[in-house]
């Protein structure tokens, strides 16, 4: 700008131009100059701005960079002690009130449910308790327990269903049992065969979220309060749940290893079970090896 006047000044002898004219040109010169440093002010702005937006996007960014390689570090520690995280068993080796396992997820309002498990005990009298659901207000949600001389019996909300299941011989069972509100429909299945289903437990009672799941003892208060004579002693893996009456050929094609139907609600992950009291993890026998103990 500075050498454009100098350039004017050096082609036109300002003393032989009349006034007007003068003023003019110098009006004009002024006008160009305020022009050019507005876009000069313009053109910063929209650097500065572009160079802010660079480093939010760049930000943004590493934010969920950094969130993405937190979850996979989580995962391979939750997955490390075994070669794929659904491959293990929880060992409850005495018949005590403390050794125990728990899931980490709760569940939601339930209509229907159907639980799997796979599990071997040889304990006599009684199996005890495989797992329990217990809720502020009522430990017996869901609980499937043998006890003593009894038969192997399945609460909900502390109404009592006899089931047909035999499998206190020491070696692999797959479990199911399925249960919806409406009439209080139930069916008990064992290694994929329906073995009974009965009606009127619990009828339109909807199973209550927010309780605590435990493995291998029953619970008198909501997360405690075992009873030793309860407790399960054993072995169990693949325990599931899923908000819905699986049908008969899926619990079929489970049970025979034909299919992997991790369940929706609760699946077998490692991360999700911890165990305490002595009650430990390790890795299970392929579904098929549990098929040739039947």
């Amino acid at each position: 700008l500075i050498s454009l006047k100098h350039q004017l000044r050096a082609n036109v002898s300002y003393a032989a131009l009349p006034n007007d004219l003068r003023e003019m040109l110098q009006r004009r010169l002024g006008d160009l100059e305020r022009q050019l440093l507005s876009k000069v002010a313009e053109l910063e702005d929209e650097k500065s701005l572009l160079h802010n937006e660079t480093s939010a996007h760049r930000q943004k960014t590493e934010t969920a960079l950094n969130a993405l390689l937190e979850r996979v570090s989580e995962l391979e520690k939750g997955n490390s002690a075994f070669k794929s995280p659904d491959e293990f068993k929880v060992s409850l080796p005495l018949r005590t009130n403390y050794l125990y396992g728990k899931i980490k997820k709760t569940l939601p309002e339930l209509y229907a449910f159907t639980v799997c498990l796979w599990l071997r005990s040889s304990a006599s009298p009684g199996i005890g308790t495989p797992f329990s659901y217990a809720v502020p207000g009522q430990a017996n949600e869901i609980v499937l327990i043998e006890w003593g001389n009894n038969p192997i019996e399945l609460l909900i909300n502390d109404k009592v269903a006899q089931l047909p299941l035999f499998i206190s011989d020491g070696k692999w069972h797959h479990i199911c049992i399925t249960w919806t509100t409406r009439d209080g429909m139930w069916e008990a299945f064992q290694d994929g065969e329906k073995l009974g289903t009965g009606e009127n437990l619990a009828p339109w009672h909807p199973i209550k979220p927010g309780g605590v799941l435990i493995l291998g003892q029953e619970q008198d208060t909501v997360g405690g309060r075992f009873d030793a004579t309860q407790a399960f002693v054993g072995e169990m893996s693949q325990f599931s749940i899923w908000d819905r009456v699986l049908k008969a050929e899926d619990i079929m094609n489970i049970a025979n290893c034909s299919t992997n139907m991790p369940g929706n609600i609760i699946p077998w992950v490692d991360n999700n079970v911890d165990v305490f009291g002595g009650a430990t993890k390790w890795p299970v026998e392929t579904c098929e090896e549990r098929l040739l103990d039947l």
